[in-house]
């Protein structure tokens, strides 16, 4: 008969058979976890066939498209498009180890995408309204589609991934290409450049030297040669964080970055398109060492715009600002420059101007600034003020004029007084010279009118030339 289905021959049989099949995928397993590519079987191992499926996606992802040129095939942008989101998922995941193959296509593949040619710049005229300043470099890219993934990868690189590993990919030279990309004028891609330049300083130690020093050449390209870049904004905002974390007392270092190069960025014809940012750098130098407050306002004054009146309203703004940093030991030896460009502002014939420098004298810490000069700052200021109220074309002016006038006299009655009959016996004196000079044109006028009419009265006489 033939053996019995529960016998205990054939149990142990398969009992044995089943045994050898586990070791069997037990000797495969341990043979596919070596990084080595097909075992003894022909089979692959899952890691060696997700690593040449990453390849393969960083290959495809190697082709450039301009979006611009009818010959380029839409599947294939959209096939790149989504290799790059798979790769993006892969590095979003932390505990999914890259090693130095793949990581050195993947940064060739970045690099690919993202250094590229950038048009010459738009030469935008500053003229518009101060809330759409952020917008005066803004030109979208036609290929952002790919570009926004492209930099959510290399974001995600740097956020996890070990600064020491990708010290070798991420050099001096791929930085010095990336800070040549915030001449993009598309605000999309400048924002996500800041935001990688900002975390690669913040873990990458070993580089923030070079760094800062290739910002600074940024600046100083632009103030000094060519007055044409759309990223200043976004890489003050960089230096913005960063000044945040310097120690006190300031490295000397730290000093001459803002004398060489954040005061002289306010003479920049497109200040206003970055002036936000500048004005918060200058701060927190301030507020770090007011004794700085002088330097920085002497700066300003000095850099002063004469014809651009929006300008005038932002540096009036930052000045303001200033003055509530400013140590008050440092007020009188301040008092009368400040006091001086004020007072010209607000005599200015454009009506904004002279509001925005009238309505500084709401700020208390400036009045105090006032009170501690008043015998030096008083003859300016109200000269300014009796020079408004009577020629001032703006009533609104001359209305806000008023009401600083009755405050200086309830600071001082006595020396505004003096002070007004000072201005009026200038003005007299003024008013007579004045009289004095045309007199003496009128008389020159006759002299000449007189001479030119005896002539013609005087017969013309004839000269002989001896042959």
């Amino acid at each position: 008969m033939g053996g019995v289905r529960g016998s205990p021959v054939a149990s142990s049989k398969k009992k044995s058979t089943t045994l050898q099949y586990l070791f069997d995928l037990d000797s495969r397993a341990n043979s596919g976890s070596n990084h080595s590519s097909p075992n003894n079987n022909g089979l692959q191992s899952p890691y060696d066939s997700e690593k040449e499926e990453i390849l393969s996606a960083i290959s495809i992802c190697n082709t450039i498209f301009t979006f611009t040129d009818p010959s380029e095939s839409p599947e294939q942008q959209d096939l790149k498009r989504f290799k790059l989101l798979q790769l993006l998922s892969i590095t979003k995941s932390p505990k999914k180890q890259l090693d130095d193959y793949i990581l050195s296509h993947l940064i060739s593949m970045i690099s690919a995408n993202l250094f590229r040619p950038l048009p010459p710049p738009i030469s935008t005229p500053i003229t518009g309204d101060l809330p759409e300043d952020e917008e005066l470099f803004s030109s979208p890219q036609p290929l952002w589609p790919h570009l926004q993934i492209v930099y959510d990868i290399l974001l995600r690189l740097v956020l996890h991934v070990d600064p020491k590993t990708l010290r070798d990919y991420i050099d001096h030279r791929f930085l010095t290409n990336l800070l040549s990309l915030f001449q993009s004028e598309d605000l999309r891609e400048r924002d996500s450049l800041k935001n990688i330049y900002h975390r690669i300083y913040a873990k990458f130690t070993f580089y923030r030297s070079f760094m800062r020093k290739a910002m600074n050449d940024v600046f100083l390209q632009y103030n000094f040669e060519t007055e044409k870049h759309c990223g200043i904004g976004e890489l003050l905002e960089i230096w913005g964080s960063i000044i945040n974390g310097f120690t006190v007392p300031l490295k000397e270092e730290h000093k001459l970055f803002l004398i060489r190069v954040l005061i002289p960025l306010h003479k920049s014809k497109g200040m206003q398109a970055y002036h936000r940012q500048l004005a918060y750098c200058v701060s927190q130098f301030v507020q770090k060492e007011p004794a700085l407050a002088g330097l920085v306002a002497r700066g300003i004054l000095k850099y002063w715009p004469v014809t651009n009146c929006r300008k005038e309203v932002l540096l009036i703004g930052e000045l303001e600002e200033l003055v509530d940093s400013i140590d008050p030991a440092q007020y009188r030896r301040l008092a009368l420059p400040l006091c001086t460009k004020i007072t010209k502002c607000l005599n200015s014939c454009n009506s904004e101007v002279a509001e925005r420098a009238l309505y500084v004298w709401n700020n208390q810490q400036f009045v105090r600034m006032v009170s501690s000069s008043l015998e030096d700052v008083f003859p300016v200021i109200v000269e300014g003020m009796e020079k408004n109220l009577k020629l001032h074309w703006s009533k609104s002016v001359k209305q806000l004029t008023e009401n600083v006038k009755v405050m200086l006299e309830q600071m001082d009655p006595n020396l505004y007084s003096k002070c007004l009959e000072a201005t009026e016996i200038r003005e007299s004196a003024a008013r007579q010279e004045e009289m004095k000079r045309k007199e003496k044109w009128r008389r020159i006028e006759t002299l000449a009118a007189a001479k030119k009419q005896n002539q013609f009265l005087q017969p013309q006489q004839c000269i002989r030339v001896p042959h």
